[in-house]
């Protein structure tokens, strides 16, 4: 018995292209997102640079427009439904489609469980759990319009693997994860053209970590940040933690066509981490 499969070469690209793409990337101020700002400009993508922080995100870009390469500033609040209707209206006046979604806006911070409050817990699922659920949510009918794109949604290892006195993190983060999984096979279903995908970082050298309550106290006990980061950098097998820009070379990767049959994927960068 054979089967005759016939395939459309035309649709597949082996290449990371995003040129003339317009992509929202939150929490762009900093970190990852501003590495994903960077780099996706620098590939020819529209960026608009979303973040709560008006200040720093003027500066990603400024910084951007500066180079010769095209980025427009709104300011976002994830946890607001308005906020994020007010970023696609923007998108849609002046750039008439949507392309590539990055959820990248989160806080991480930790603490003894019995010790947790209630509202610092719904603060952190707000912003990591509440602000994809929001931004997928409206990016789908304007992403359908333009006969399909690519949502990336920030995770974490701590999404696969538990932490101990980060319960809250973990759990907005495997939350993130199975989201994922479920929209994606949602937009599978319906036929859409919209892939949508995690990716889960491991350590690494953002200022997030360094916002946390516990941070100071943890310098303190290794005797200084040059010991924090030590400590953090021990805990993967590769022994350092990641730049901003390994991970956001991957966010590309799953952002461009290069990652075509790619949908519901967790896409690990860790250091080997969750392989232990």
């Amino acid at each position: 018995m054979s089967t005759n499969i016939s395939f459309n070469h035309s649709k597949v690209s082996s290449a990371v292209n995003i040129k003339n793409k317009v992509a929202i990337i939150t929490g762009a101020g900093s970190g990852i997102g501003r590495a994903c700002a960077n780099l996706f400009a620098q590939e020819g993508a529209i960026v608009i640079v979303a973040d709560i922080n008006e200040k720093l995100g003027k500066e990603v870009a400024s910084e951007i427009s500066a180079k010769g390469f095209v980025a427009d500033f709104i300011k976002l609040d994830v946890t607001d439904e308005s906020s994020w209707v007010n970023v696609y209206k923007f998108v849609q006046e002046n750039h008439s489609r949507l392309n590539i979604l990055v959820n990248n806006a989160g806080i991480a911070f930790g603490g003894s469980i019995t010790e947790l409050s209630l509202e610092d817990w719904r603060r952190l699922m707000a912003i990591n759990l509440d602000g994809v659920f929001l931004g997928t949510k409206h990016a789908i009918p304007l992403m359908q319009k333009n006969n399909g794109g690519s949502i990336v949604n920030v995770s974490s290892a701590s999404g696969i693997v538990g932490s101990p006195t980060a319960a809250a993190y973990c759990t907005s983060k495997g939350g993130v994860r199975l989201f994922t999984k479920a929209v994606a096979l949602e937009c599978a279903q319906a036929r859409n053209n919209i892939r949508v995908n995690s990716i889960h970082p491991g350590a690494v050298a953002t200022p997030m970590f360094e916002k946390g309550p516990t941070w100071s106290d943890f310098v303190n006990q290794m005797g200084g940040l040059e010991g924090a980061w030590k400590k953090i950098a021990e805990s993967t097998p590769l022994g350092r933690v990641a730049e901003p820009q390994e991970i956001a070379n991957a966010i590309l990767f799953l952002a461009s066509d290069a990652s075509s049959f790619m949908t519901g994927s967790e896409l690990i960068i860790d250091g080997g981490f969750t392989a232990q």
